[in-house]
């Protein structure tokens, strides 16, 4: 049963990788005309369409193998109705597989109403969040470095999904499309590679204990895929020189080469589904604990400065998309710096001064200590929320991304840099950018978070908790976008609206934090409670204590953009008077009446027309 139940899951991989490279070649590698898909990306969606189908119905099939593998019985005793519904309902493995196997069906169901690419886009997101979905019930997720190991492994399946998948679209496509398709690819591909081999090391250095465990199966398939991937890494580099070559000998070697990769990565599929399918080698340097257990992270020491500046737990998912981030506004910059234009250095530093505070509130020191005390919780969550998008926004990402991002391949195409500047003034933008709707979701949430059961029940899991993370930056980013950002915007928002919405966003915030500190009982539905933690046993004082901390470091950052914003207007209005005496002198200049001059005389003209209309 577990031979098949490994070859049904390695079935399953090729499937969903097949659907991500076809939504990857619809979206970003084959010609498109003002957003909309093209026949050659028409003929990819059918493909599309089969492979999801082959998707669900692997992925129905491994619910029930894995089922019969747990009970150790026959397959058909899996298909009993009320065990069957037990698994699915009451076992989180179930629960995960069965909620993986609904967005599976709509993936199948939205994929053959594709006509864009901005829905081959979304899409193409929406199956790689479902590609990840059971990874947090993996065998990472019981490692002893528990964000490293997810986070590591969610970068990993992402990361390779991408280069697989994609790797089989340009097999499948016509040579026609292949030419237009691979550059792009190419650019793509190497930094996907990339991060397999380092999101692979990462992870299966936080899962095994090599010195022990290198002698065991497990480890020699974990090497075998590693030595696997290293050949496919030296394939990409002749891929490369073969396509910077630009003749027909070298588009010819690259078919080859490309069709060789093919079938190493189908054997990687193979191994990396045995490795889901089996029980690595016990760390023999974990001791369990509660904390352990439900945080994923040993309870460290009583909190003092030292230890909250030298801590590191790191969290590798959050840790790899601002690496990302990273990397392509480093890459703006250069972009701009070897074109010969000039971009505000306060911006970059504002940009990575924000990163670094990511960085220290989810890996570092208050990162860690965020996940065993409420007022560390609340610091960090100031700082994600509050602190780090002032300066991302002040960074300015979306006008380096506008000035530097590529021209499309033709003259018919949006590619990114117009798919970019269409959302910038869709419709959902203008909604978004509303004041009032911005302040509605920043403040709101708050509200929605810590005065439900969401929060006591996302604090119970990693995935709960990264969702809070990633909630506090996007929020913050919105508003303080809104407010003080230098980026377009597609509303034009008055200065004293900013005003107002920002003294309620002071307020509203007041109101929040002094309800946590009047409040009388927990509200993390038992959750520091069960941590067992050896320090700061009063938690009611200790929420206490993170509502104040909520009301003075909520305060601060918005009094900051006040000032910003009471700056900012005054620097519109002196840029407006420069201008208004920049036109007359030029009106004199040319011996016509300035603008003053013009409206006076229109005035008095319509009073002259007034008069002799009473006459």
């Amino acid at each position: 049963m577990s031979e098949l139940a490994t070859l049904n899951k390695s079935l399953s991989f090729l499937a969903a990788f097949a659907v991500v490279g076809a939504l990857l070649a619809m979206a970003f590698l084959l010609v498109e005309n003002q957003g909309k898909l093209q026949e050659g990306a028409l003929k990819v969606r059918k493909r599309a369409t089969a492979f999801a189908g082959a998707w669900l119905v692997a992925n129905v099939l491994h619910i029930f193998l894995t089922l019969a593998n747990i009970l150790g019985t026959s397959f058909a005793d899996a298909l009993e109705r009320n065990t069957l519904r037990s698994f699915l309902t009451q076992v989180d493995l179930g629960q995960y597989l069965g909620v993986q196997t609904a967005m599976i069906a709509v993936i199948a169901l939205a994929i053959r109403f594709v006509r864009t690419v901005l829905a081959a886009t979304i899409l193409l997101l929406f199956s790689l969040i479902t590609l990840t979905i059971p990874v947090f019930q993996s065998h990472s997720a019981s490692s002893g470095s528990h964000q490293l190991a997810i986070g590591s492994l969610v970068v990993h399946v992402v990361a390779l999904s991408l280069w697989v998948g994609g790797i089989f679209a340009i097999v499948a496509l016509p040579d026609s499309d292949r030419k237009f398709a691979l550059p792009r690819f190419s650019q793509m591909a190497l930094w996907t590679a990339i991060a397999v081999v380092i999101s692979g090391i990462t992870n299966a250095w936080a899962r095994l204990n090599f010195m022990d465990a290198w002698s065991s199966g497990y480890a020699r398939i974990v090497l075998l895929k590693a030595a696997l991937t290293f050949i496919l890494l030296f394939l990409g580099y002749r891929n490369r020189r073969g396509l910077a070559q630009g003749s027909s000998t070298g588009i010819k070697l690259l078919g080859r080469f490309v069709v060789v990769e093919a079938f190493i990565m189908t054997a990687l599929l193979f191994l990396g589904s045995w490795l889901a399918q089996s029980e690595p080698p016990a760390r023999g340097d974990l001791s369990i604990s509660p904390a352990l257990s439900i945080v994923g992270v040993a309870t460290p020491a009583e909190p003092t400065l030292a230890r909250l500046l030298l801590l590191y737990q790191p969290d590798a998912l959050i840790m790899g998309i601002l690496i990302v981030l990273v990397a392509l506004y480093i890459k703006g910059v250069v972009v701009l710096t070897k074109r010969g234009d000039n971009w505000p250095v306060g911006r970059t530093v504002s940009f990575a001064l924000a990163i670094s505070a990511i960085d220290f509130a989810t890996s570092g020191g208050l990162g860690v200590y965020g996940h065993f005390a409420f007022s560390w919780h609340m610091v960090a969550h100031m700082v994600l929320g509050m602190i780090a998008p002032i300066g991302i926004v002040l960074g300015a990402p979306i006008t380096l991304a506008l000035r530097t991002l590529p021209q499309s391949r033709d003259g018919q195409e949006l590619g990114v840099r117009g798919l970019l500047i269409k959302a910038l003034h869709s419709r959902y933008a203008r909604v978004l950018t509303n004041p009032v709707v911005a302040l509605a979701i920043f403040d709101g949430s708050l509200f929605a978070l810590y005065f439900t059961s969401l929060f006591g029940g996302m604090m119970q899991s990693h995935q709960g908790h990264l969702f809070m993370s990633i909630h506090f930056i996007l929020t913050g980013i919105l508003f303080f976008h809104v407010i003080v950002g230098v980026d377009p915007n597609p509303r034009k928002v008055p200065h004293i609206i900013r005003i107002v919405i920002l003294f309620a966003a002071m307020s509203i915030h007041a109101f929040f934090s002094v309800a946590l500190m009047s409040a009388s009982t927990l509200i993390d539905g038992g959750y520091f409670e069960s941590l067992q933690r050896p320090w700061s046993l009063d938690l009611l004082a200790d929420q206490r204590t993170g509502g104040a901390i909520g009301w003075a470091m909520g305060e601060i950052p918005i009094l900051i953009a006040l000032v910003a914003t009471f700056i900012q207007w005054m620097r519109d209005d002196s840029h407006e008077a420069k201008r208004i005496d920049r036109n007359t002198a030029r009106m004199a200049a040319l011996g016509q009446p300035d603008e003053l001059a013009q409206y006076n005389l229109y005035l008095n003209n319509l009073n002259k027309k007034d008069r002799e209309a009473n006459q």
